[in-house]
C-alpha cells in the first residue's frame, strides 16, 4: 500500500461554502497512481469545516450558509467566549457540526465522487483567512 501526503493552505474565502474539489485534487498529483484507495482531508481550524454535497448549482451553498446562520446565531446572551468577536463562537458551533475531515473512495486515480457531489470548505468566519488542509491519499 502506498501513503501520499501533502498540506496545502487554501486561499482565503469569505464566510459561505465553497467548492475547493479541484484545489484539493491538484494538489496531490500523487493520486493518480492509486487504484484503489482513499483520500483524507482535514482542516486544521476550528472555526470552518469540511463537507461533501451539490456541486452544480451554487445556491445551494447560499441556502447552506442562510441556514447554518439562522440555526447557531451570533450575539447570543449565552456565549461567553466573545473575545475573538461575533462570528468567532458560532464558527466554532457550526465546525463541530459539519466536521474537520472528509473521507473519499479513489478509484482509477479519480476521486470516486457521485456526479453532482463537490468538496466545499465551510468557512464560518467573517474573515477566516488563509486555511491549512492536510490531504492524506491511501492505496494501491
Amino acid at each position: 500500500m502506498n501513503f501520499y501526503q501533502n498540506e496545502i493552505s487554501l486561499p482565503a474565502f469569505p464566510r459561505g461554502f465553497h467548492l475547493i474539489t479541484d484545489l484539493i485534487t491538484a494538489s496531490l498529483p500523487e493520486m493518480k497512481s492509486i487504484k484503489v484507495g482513499r483520500l483524507q482531508v482535514f482542516i486544521k481550524h476550528t472555526s470552518a469545516s469540511l463537507t461533501i454535497n451539490e456541486n452544480a448549482d451554487p445556491t445551494v451553498r447560499l441556502d447552506f450558509e442562510s441556514h447554518m446562520s439562522r440555526m447557531v446565531p451570533e450575539n447570543q446572551p449565552y456565549y461567553r467566549h466573545t473575545m475573538e468577536g461575533p462570528d468567532d463562537m458560532p464558527a466554532h458551533i457550526k465546525a463541530s457540526l459539519m466536521g474537520p475531515s472528509v473521507d473519499i473512495p479513489i478509484t482509477n486515480g479519480r476521486l470516486n465522487l457521485g456526479t453532482w457531489q463537490g468538496i466545499y470548505l465551510c468557512e464560518h468566519r467573517d474573515y477566516g483567512g488563509r486555511r491549512k488542509v492536510v490531504i492524506t491519499a491511501l492505496g494501491n
